[in-house]
């Protein structure tokens, strides 16, 4: 067996006796109890920089911690920040996606691509269908495949670039969306650790990840046209292999004229929202903010301004191809998004505990505070510190698949403790999701994998595990390598992540931190 193959059956080893993502944080809550008897029993503590408070550590059984836990338990899931952000946009996702509006308008973007820049559409298609959710696995990828092969290209070649887009382009997108919400809402609260009034906006993530889909499309173009194609060889369809016609049927009149309501409404909420933003006293420019906070509530907006769009453009799409009959059909829609969260809701239950329990040890800030102090000895260049965050997230991404579920685990770890070295959670924030993204098409451990090598033995019934992983080996590569340097030169350059969002953090005084308010609720969701 060649070195190569014995590696990836140990991690499909490895991967296959981890267990569930809620029994991982089960088991995190187990140490984490175990871990603060230890660290209240030898008296672990640290001085907060920013108030000069002394933390220490403190047991989850104590009388304090136990009541928090026991009585205040549907508190605790109903405050985790990422659980109202998403359902928020569920709602109106999932009226767009039943709808049909996502995948026709990813059909009509693919449909009658020209041969030569066929891949990079692919790329920019597929990263920005991540507003589609799981849709892009099971529309995107596959449908690539088909429009390689009718173009006369090798389609296992398409089924690689739209593969490589979805999801090892995880962190790309042109506009904010779903998976902003999400992990920008864990973001939050460890922020919160060093900084009580400390507010993430959906936006925070904004530029960096459409420039991720600039750096990453023409590798996608480049491996694809240069290295993976030629490879393959050529391809010469035989029976049912070759392409068939129904399955490049051209958009409808229906859906055409519910595409084109759609881009009416997205357009008409877009000025809705700038109008409301230069109203005078608008409710989205705070006037006694410093400049660079001032549009803060306009970012907080925009978790509703999507979960709206989303809303009426599906309909409008709906009652335009003949999907909605009625509004009977868009509360079934609701309805069916919400049931499609109940996995998720399960995960979020112990995820939100190990969060809150977390926070009310103290041992958060007391590892950050002394991982910091640590770190500044060393005296390492923040670039440096952020590559280790992104090899981190690859590591860990290779065994666990929910972007979500990691992140909740090592927020509050990295968030704040990369805080006090001056790098703000946006900035760490953006270095996971990199690390999260790159490794996703590496590993046969991805939910998503078996689905993929079903699709491409459709079209070569002995391109086996192997022949997927040698396939895709040349992107994930490549991709770690662009994302590492992409993430040092953000930082080396001290570009701007969003709007209101750069990479550096400055800690407030401790007469700063006094006079600021501390939240009460979730900065990133809006008043409902």
């Amino acid at each position: 067996m060649k070195p190569g193959s014995r590696v990836l059956n140990a991690i499909e080893s490895i991967g296959n006796r981890l267990p569930d993502p809620v029994f991982l944080f089960l088991w995190f809550i187990v140490a984490l109890i175990a871990l603060s008897l230890v660290g209240s029993g030898l008296g672990w503590s640290a001085v907060n920089p920013v108030s000069g408070e002394v933390m220490q550590a403190k047991s989850l059984l104590s009388s304090e911690n136990l009541t928090k836990l026991l009585i205040g338990m549907p508190k605790t899931l109903a405050e985790f920040p990422p659980l109202g952000i998403v359902i928020t946009i569920i709602y109106g996702a999932s009226v767009a996606e039943r709808a049909g509006l996502f995948t026709t308008a990813i059909r009509g973007a693919l449909l009658n691509a020209p041969r030569f820049v066929l891949t990079p559409i692919v790329a920019i298609t597929g990263m920005m269908s991540h507003h589609a959710s799981d849709a892009a696995y099971v529309v995107v990828i596959p449908l690539a495949a088909v429009m390689f092969a009718a173009a006369g290209r090798h389609p296992l070649a398409g089924l690689a670039a739209g593969f490589a887009a979805v999801s090892g382009g995880y962190a790309g997108n042109l506009f904010p969306g779903s998976q902003d919400a999400l992990l920008l809402g864990i973001t939050e609260p460890a922020a919160r650790l060093i900084d009580p009034s400390y507010a993430v906006n959906i936006a925070g993530n904004w530029f960096f990840i459409a420039g991720v889909v600039f750096v990453f499309t023409p590798i996608i173009w480049f491996l694809t046209d240069r290295v993976i194609e030629p490879r393959l060889g050529p391809w010469i369809p035989v029976g049912e292999q070759a392409p068939r016609t129904e399955e490049k049927i051209p958009l409808t009149a229906g859906e055409k004229t519910g595409l084109a309501r759609a881009g009416l409404v997205v357009l008409g909420m877009v000025a809705l929202w700038a109008a409301i933003t230069f109203l005078p006293g608008s409710p989205f420019v705070d006037a006694d903010a410093a400049p660079e906070q001032k549009f803060n509530p306009l970012f907080r907006s925009l978790i509703a301004f999507f979960a709206v769009t989303f809303f009426l453009a599906g309909a409008a799409f709906g009652t335009g191809s003949g999907s909605v009959k009625s509004h009977r059909d868009l509360v079934r829609m609701m309805r069916e998004g919400i049931q499609q969260l109940a996995p998720y809701i399960v995960l979020v239950f112990f995820a939100a505990h190990f969060v809150a329990m977390f926070n009310w040890s103290g041992l958060g800030p007391i590892l950050a505070v002394n991982a910091a102090e640590g770190l500044k000895s060393i005296n390492l260049p923040a670039p440096i510190l952020l590559i280790s965050v992104v090899l981190v997230s690859c590591f860990f991404d290779l065994f666990i698949g929910s972007a979500s579920a990691k992140w909740s685990a090592l927020a509050p770890i990295v968030v704040p403790m990369f805080m006090l070295l001056g790098i703000s959670p946006e900035m760490t924030t953006a270095a996971y999701r990199m690390g999260d993204s790159v490794t996703n098409i590496a590993t046969p451990l991805m939910s998503y994998f078996p689905l993929i090598l079903t699709f491409a033995q459709r079209w070569d019934p002995r391109f086996g595990l192997g022949s997927l992983m040698a396939t895709m080996a040349p992107y994930a590569m490549s991709f770690l390598c662009a994302g590492l340097t992409m993430v040092a030169l953000w930082v080396a350059l001290d570009l701007p992540l969003g709007p209101g969002a750069g990479v550096h953090y400055v800690l407030p005084t401790p007469a700063e931190a006094a006079a600021a308010p501390t939240a009460t609720t979730p900065a990133m969701i809006p008043a409902k």
